[in-house]
């Protein structure tokens, strides 16, 4: 093929690769375009493998993350152009991910065989989108590993994690890649065996339970408010937007046939800091809840007026309220970096004036008819290291958020498929509560077990059961996978020289 064809397949393949990831679920993509494009990189090129890589990356993430443009344009008021340009950018940098895993491919084993396909390019793979996941504060986003959330490879994501189950993926995708390249019926009989044996392990994993049930079943209610992101933190809309969530609350607990544990409300549904609304709203906020015997959880904003520090957070309203704030905040959203240099840099775009602030490491978790809880806020669910703070003594994990934000993309959908996979790696319940969908339950194996509508007024009733115990994963983490890929990293350059291709 003509090179400037092969390149063209390269961006194609990467442009598809979109379609394995939720809402569309393709997951057999995930193994047929990463092939395509070890297929496509060259023997003894490590920079025309970069480049391809590169091309790669520019359709995975042009089309994965379009959605950004819509946050910073339609809701954060900057001109057409100028978020095209901004989203543009950080697909080309994010593109960068992905031409490192291709170039160190090639530039580990120059020759095409079984080196490169079973050891340096699963291996290059996950190293590349590790590194994505913390550096420069981390945008873990499109994970190979969340495509299988359905497959048989997901019974390694309580051991492995998400990254594990990318591993596999990969190594799926590159015996398929060796498999037709290889001549001997020999070779591919074993690349047959190899992958027949690595999805027949996740399909037995998938039906053994790492955590056990605790206690008995909440009853659960989340409620959805489906506020406009444009009209949320209008003051003429504040009282309106209390009273509809107050309303459906009360519709919860004044039901005969249900008598409902928890009710959720998702990330800053109530539009005013907590001091401005301490003695009024909640006031009545919290008799009402203790009449009906009921447990509340609601998104907050919070200002410590002695420090003058703002926090995202959530509250747990009793006869002492007690919050979670939020840890890990949006970039360019909840805070600008280097402020005191970008800040006159980037005026166009309406950012912050004033930084939220980090909430603490070591935070007490918030407590639930009993039952410590684990909360995450918005973008944290994306970040499963993070969420291992909390483990093993939550026994039920909570997701507040704001989806508003992305607008009708993408995003919603994948974000909920992250948050699947954090049930998963846990082995705990996880109710997702948002303001504009989608609010959902999801079970300790990672399955939807409620889900409610997008861009609608809706409340999601489930019962929850509370689980304790630890995933292999809760108890090493990441650490496991990283010593695999070191070391197939190592032996692929160990076996680089001596290997020799088939004739």
């Amino acid at each position: 093929m003509r090179p400037w064809w092969i390149s063209l397949l390269a961006l194609a393949a990467g442009a598809a690769l979109p379609l394995a990831f939720a809402p569309f679920s393709i997951a057999p993509l995930a193994i047929l375009l990463p092939a395509l494009l070890l297929a496509l990189l060259p023997e003894r090129r490590p920079r025309r493998a970069l480049g391809l890589g590169y091309l790669f990356g520019l359709g995975c993430f042009g089309v994965g993350v379009s959605w950004v443009h819509i946050s910073i344009h339609v809701f954060g008021g900057t001109p057409l152009v100028a978020a095209i340009l901004v989203a543009a950018l950080l697909v080309a940098f994010l593109a960068l991910f992905p031409a490192l895993a291709a170039w160190l491919t090639v530039w580990l084993a120059p020759l095409v065989g079984w080196p490169r396909y079973l050891l340096a390019a699963p291996a290059a793979w996950v190293l590349s989108e590790w590194l994505r996941g913390w550096l420069f504060t981390g945008f873990p986003w499109l994970l190979a590993g969340y495509t299988q959330l359905d497959t048989p490879l997901a019974g390694y994501a309580p051991v492995l994690g998400v990254h594990g189950v990318g591993l596999l993926l990969l190594v799926t995708a590159g015996a398929l890649a060796a498999g037709i390249r290889s001549r001997r019926t020999g070779q591919r009989v074993l690349l047959l065996a190899l992958v027949m044996g690595v999805w027949l392990g996740g399909s037995l994993l998938r039906h053994h339970d790492w955590t056990r049930a605790v206690g008995e079943p909440l009853e659960v209610s989340l409620v959805q408010g489906n506020i406009a992101q444009d009209r949320k933190w209008q003051e003429t809309w504040q009282r309106a937007t209390l009273a509809r969530y107050l309303e459906l609350s009360r519709r919860e607990w004044s039901d005969p046939a249900r008598e409902v544990d928890l009710v959720v409300w998702p990330e800053t549904a109530i539009p005013a800091f907590y001091h401005q609304i301490e003695d009024g709203f909640l006031r009545q906020l919290r008799r009402e809840s203790r009449q009906a015997d009921s447990e509340f959880l609601t998104g907050i904003p919070v200002l410590d007026r002695e420090q003058w520090a703002y926090y995202n957070a959530v509250m747990r309203v009793g006869a002492e309220d007690s919050f979670y704030f939020k840890r890990h905040l949006v970039p360019f959203g909840e805070y600008l970096p280097l402020r005191q240099w970008l800040g006159t840099l980037l005026q166009v775009m309406p950012l912050p004036v004033a930084d939220f602030s980090s909430g603490g490491a070591q935070q007490p978790l918030l407590r639930v008819a009993g039952h410590p809880v684990g909360v995450s806020i918005c973008y944290e669910i994306i970040f499963g290291t993070e969420l291992l703070a909390t483990l093993p003594e939550a026994r039920l994990l909570v997701n507040v958020s704001n989806d508003a934000w992305f607008g009708d993309s993408l995003a919603p959908h994948q974000h909920l498929q992250m948050a699947r996979m954090r049930a998963l790696e846990a082995g705990r319940e996880l109710l997702r509560a948002t303001n504009t969908g989608i609010s959902a339950v999801i079970d300790h194996r990672g399955r939807l077990r409620e889900r409610g509508p997008q861009f609608e007024v809706a409340v999601v009733r489930a019962s929850a059961q509370p689980r304790e115990g630890a995933t292999p994963y809760v108890q090493r983490g990441d650490l496991p996978v990283l010593l695999l890929v070191a070391g197939m990293l190592a032996l692929g350059y160990a076996v680089r020289n001596g290997y020799k291709p088939e004739p």
